[in-house]
């Protein structure tokens, strides 16, 4: 990854850091426990070999616990995969793979950061809009396994302009 920019955080209980390919195992795993429409892992080393990607993970005691995947698009980043296993659920593994994340892509010019999320997963949508997304439209029967809608949501960049 080219944005190798932000060094492991730790915070006494998280440690947060790049994903790397030993990872991609552990986080297939959170992958399919966590989603109906799980990605395969040959789809998490694609993301791992792009560029402008961004992969993250956050152990907990030493195991990876949670995940973030995003990639620029033109001039905006989407943030395309945020999954904490059961059992690290409200430890704030998340928040701090989003702090991470934007300390990175804040450091980039873009536009803003947008997402998909299910209608129905009002904990990450209330996750998100803590962060400042707010909802920009819905994408009706977006995910394939049960045709539910998406709520898209944007975030506006809030770097200094060139």
């Amino acid at each position: 990854m080219s944005l190798e920019i932000v060094p492991d955080v730790r915070d006494g209980e998280h440690v947060i850091r790049d994903m790397l390919f030993p990872d991609i195992e552990a986080v297939s795993a959170i992958e399919r426990r966590t989603f109906t429409l799980p990605w395969s892992p040959p789809i998490f080393s694609g993301q791992l070999a792009r560029e402008t990607g961004i992969a993250l993970v956050c152990e907990i005691g030493g195991r990876v616990a949670a995940y973030l995947i995003a990639d620029m698009f033109v001039d905006v980043w989407h943030l395309m995969n945020v999954a904490v296993d059961g059992p690290y659920r409200r430890r704030h593994a998340a928040s701090g793979l989003i702090e991470a994340y934007f300390a990175i892509t804040e450091m980039h010019g873009h536009r803003g950061h947008t997402l998909e999320v299910r209608v129905s997963n009002k904990s990450a949508i209330d996750l998100y809009r803590s962060f400042g997304f707010v909802s920009t439209g819905i994408r009706p029967g977006y995910y394939s396994d049960d045709h539910e809608d998406a709520l898209i949501m944007w975030k506006d960049w809030e770097g200094e302009t060139a």
